[in-house]
């Protein structure tokens, strides 16, 4: 059994909406598609209700996808954040406080996260998992469902789109 976290495809971006509102840009479904050989047939699908996590599920597989609330993103307020990636590292440093006005603390995002994939891999116990969604809570959640800290060099690499593996033998706070 492995957990897939898949990060979903490159958005199309409108510095006026909120990230959690965007939709897939239609210029990346050729890379959100190049995943599909490295995913495993007949696993149970799960995803994030925002439009890029969606859309990304759609073009990966024709199977049943269940939609979970708690598997959104890192709530972060509508506008632009110049140094995002400093921003991001600044939560993980102090993840009970809000890194930047209108974000919701990490720790929040790690909780709903955590619980959610715990609940994911207990309704299907020796079966391979896939979640679609987003790098932050990925991010937290292998860290949760490892015992390991959150590693922070891998997010910043990580690409649109792109795949986490998780391995049952690591899976030890599951």
């Amino acid at each position: 059994m492995t957990l897939f976290l898949v990060r979903h495809g490159r958005p199309l971006v409108n510095r006026e909406r909120p990230a959690h509102e965007w939709p897939l840009d239609p210029e990346g479904y050729d890379d959100v598609v190049a995943l599909q050989p490295r995913l495993p047939q007949g696993a149970a699908w799960y995803c994030s209700p925002e439009p890029k996590a969606v859309e990304t599920a759609q073009l990966l597989t024709d199977g049943p996808v269940g939609m979970i609330e708690a598997l959104v993103e890192h709530r972060r307020a509508a506008g632009w954040v110049e140094d995002f990636e400093a921003t991001v590292r600044r939560a993980f440093e102090h993840p009970g406080e809000p890194a930047h006005p209108g974000w919701e603390p990490l720790e929040v995002c790690r909780e709903r996260v955590a619980l959610a994939g715990r609940e994911v891999l207990a309704a299907h116990p020796g079966e391979d998992v896939v979640l679609v969604g987003h790098g932050t809570a990925w991010t937290l959640l292998a860290a949760e469902l490892t015992g390991r800290p959150p590693d922070l060099d891998r997010w910043a690499a990580l690409r649109l789109p792109d795949l986490v593996e998780v391995a049952d033998g690591d899976l030890g706070h599951a």
